[in-house]
């Protein structure tokens, strides 16, 4: 015996060695996928937001001239001189490079055949506007602001971008130059954890900016340049993350597009992007080898607490099943909520039919599966429309059989998702009648399920002890008397004697619905249209009662002296607005407020949240989403 348990500890041993080398092996590939994962994540976010720093600002001179070629077509349409144009260019060049940016040097185009210049460049004779670049692009881009490739200035002898656009005419073209100082400082910036470069190159090649200035201007795409390679693999990818070598290193290349005209790359050597995380790695993989050496050690002291393992691992169990439970009622009150009348139903089915399943001598673990059961018997109303559910009147016959279809689709949605098939079966079987005259099948007696004879039982007791639109609960003494009515006719005899049982111990009247179904609404606005209005809306919901107040002091009257379920208050209002109104209401009431007003501005929003309203609704709104913001936070 000795021998076997001694072996038996040998192979356990060997496996748990075994277990932890994998485990160590499975970690580190994990954490190194991670690892090279988040620094791809890191550096393409970061790129990506470099990116949209040079497009903001690229953006910013597409704005200038599209604002300046506003202004010219309106001059130009009222008959403004070529002279006052210039005049105009003068100001808003000088404008632009004070205002703006001092990196926009000037304001030029071409009209109606007259090129004019915002900063008094002339150009030489054999200067012709319609063959440059800056007015080429502009008639390629249909009325829109185009940005031309980076040019040697003929002024300044610097690499400059111009930004363009076609004025109405289709003749006329605006024009700006950018310097690339700002393009250039952005550049420069481009690191990551201060390692790597970076620079923006446009679709032919060129450098328009680098981290290093003495690239700047260099054309990439040459037979001679050693990332030739490189920058067609960027422009095949656009935005991109991947590896290459370059001179002899491994390095990460990050890229990303800017205004579908440039790439801005970042490149960063791997030995150095990864070095803090290599050496992370290896610690970690030294703690996992210190730890697996101790859990071999101290493996016997923790086979002797083995059992102390499974009893905290039953109770974690427990603890899920708890949380199942919950998910479970959260589900069911899911379900209730389709049912304005009846919200809790299915609850209060469930306790009463573990009750009587508790009476009836069933074990826990059945009176469990009877409660499951009674929570979800009536799931399938999820299937029926809203509209017959609630409706407050008589149903007609086609309504009636939609509402009779509901058990049906109780059972093929619950047969499903649980294992117990009789609660699948509980809840398609409880409407039938211990004399057969039920639905869906019509079963008799002892052939309908136990566990359908206990819901049905329990199911129509708390339809019986419920509020109704139209009435209250019933008093205990008719209720007992229809459950002795329908003895041994539409319930099982014994059942509805545990039930008659339950009844006459319940003494106070404790098993009914507590909750009263009338809501009182008080709708403050100072325009009586609109109460009349939401009056109008809820006509057909008697649940509910209407009340008007015109002004904030008239509703904090009308709360003194009348109890008020919900508020839906006016923002806007002579005397004393919404808020000042919400303010004293918060003082003195504990009442769930909605705020209604046509003001969709955020900073209206996050100040009614401080106030703590429970919605908003913003004029004019949709009568169903009143219904429904109504119902859901007065239940």
């Amino acid at each position: 015996m000795k021998k076997l348990k001694k072996r038996w500890y040998v192979v356990t041993l060997i496996s748990i060695i075994v277990a932890l080398f994998v485990m160590v092996a499975y970690n580190y590939a994990i954490f190194n996928s991670n690892m090279i994962e988040n620094m791809e994540k890191i550096g393409s976010g970061n790129l990506a937001q470099v990116a949209e720093e040079l497009e903001a600002y690229l953006d910013t001179g597409k704005n200038a001239v599209q604002t300046t070629s506003i202004a010219v077509e309106y001059m130009m349409e009222n008959g403004a001189a070529a002279e006052e144009i210039e005049k105009f260019l003068v100001y808003e060049s000088k404008r632009y490079t004070d205002e703006i940016d001092e990196n926009f040097t000037g304001i030029y185009g071409l009209f109606r055949d007259t090129y004019i210049d915002g900063i008094g460049w002339v150009p030489d004779a054999d200067y012709v506007p319609k063959e440059r670049d800056w007015y080429i692009v502009a008639t390629q881009a249909n009325g829109q602001p185009a940005i031309v490739s980076p040019y040697l200035d003929a002024q300044t002898n610097t690499i400059m971008v111009s930004v363009s656009e076609m004025l109405s005419d289709g003749e006329s073209v605006i024009s700006l130059d950018i310097e690339m100082d700002r393009i250039q400082e952005i550049t420069e910036e481009i690191r990551m954890n201060d390692i790597g470069y970076g620079f923006v190159i446009d679709k032919k090649g060129l450098v328009v900016a680098h981290n290093d200035i003495g690239e700047k201007g260099k054309n990439y795409l040459e037979t001679d340049s050693v990332l030739k390679d490189l920058v067609n693999e960027v422009y095949e990818q656009e935005k991109s993350c991947f590896r290459a070598e370059l001179n002899g290193e491994n390095v990460t290349v990050f890229s990303d597009t800017v205004m579908e005209d440039w790439n801005v790359v970042m490149v960063v050597n791997n030995d150095a992007l990864f070095a803090d995380a290599q050496t992370t790695l290896r610690r970690n993989i030294l703690i996992c080898s210190a730890i697996s050496l101790l859990i071999i050690t101290f493996f016997i002291l923790t086979f002797i607490r083995m059992h102390q393992s499974i009893e905290r691992e039953m109770e974690s169990n427990r603890k899920i099943e708890d949380v199942n439970r919950k998910i479970i009622r959260a589900l069911v009150r899911t379900i209730d909520a389709k049912d304005r009348y009846t919200n809790g139903h299915s609850i209060r089915v469930a306790e009463y039919s573990k009750e009587i399943a508790r009476r009836m001598k069933k074990s826990e673990k059945e009176q469990e599966h009877i409660y499951y059961a009674g929570l979800l018997h009536d799931v399938g109303k999820i299937r029926v429309p809203g509209s017959v559910i609630n409706k407050p009147g008589k149903l007609t016959d086609e309504e009636y059989e939609q509402i009779k279809v509901h058990p049906v689709t109780s059972y093929h949605i619950l047969k499903d998702i649980y294992d117990d098939k009789a609660i699948a079966l509980g809840a398609k079987f409880h409407h039938e009648r211990f004399d057969g005259k039920g639905y869906p099948n019509g079963l008799q007696g002892e052939n309908i399920p136990e566990i359908a004879r206990i819901i049905g039982v329990a199911d129509t007791y708390d339809a019986m002890a419920s509020n109704r639109s139209y009435r209250k609960a019933l008093p205990q003494d008719v209720v007992r008397s229809e459950i002795e009515k329908g003895r041994g006719t539409q319930f099982d005899p014994e059942i509805a004697d545990v039930m008659l049982q339950m009844i006459d111990e319940d003494k106070a009247y404790a098993l009914k619905e507590s909750k009263s179904l009338h809501k009182r609404v008080l709708v403050v606005d100072d325009e009586p249209m609109n109460v009349k209005m939401i009056k109008f809306i809820m006509k057909d919901e008697p649940m509910y009662e209407i009340v008007g107040a015109h002004s904030g002091p008239e509703a904090l009257e009308l709360l003194a002296e009348q109890e008020v379920n919900l508020i839906l208050l006016d923002l806007v209002m002579p005397e004393m607005d919404g808020f000042e109104t919400l303010a004293h209401i918060k003082e003195k009431y504990d009442i769930p407020v909605v705020l209604m007003t046509g003001d969709k501005n955020l900073e209206t929003l996050e100040k009614a949240a401080l106030y703590g309203v429970d919605d908003y609704l913003t004029k004019p709104f949709l009568p169903l989403a009143l219904k429904e913001i109504m119902h859901s936070i007065s239940v």
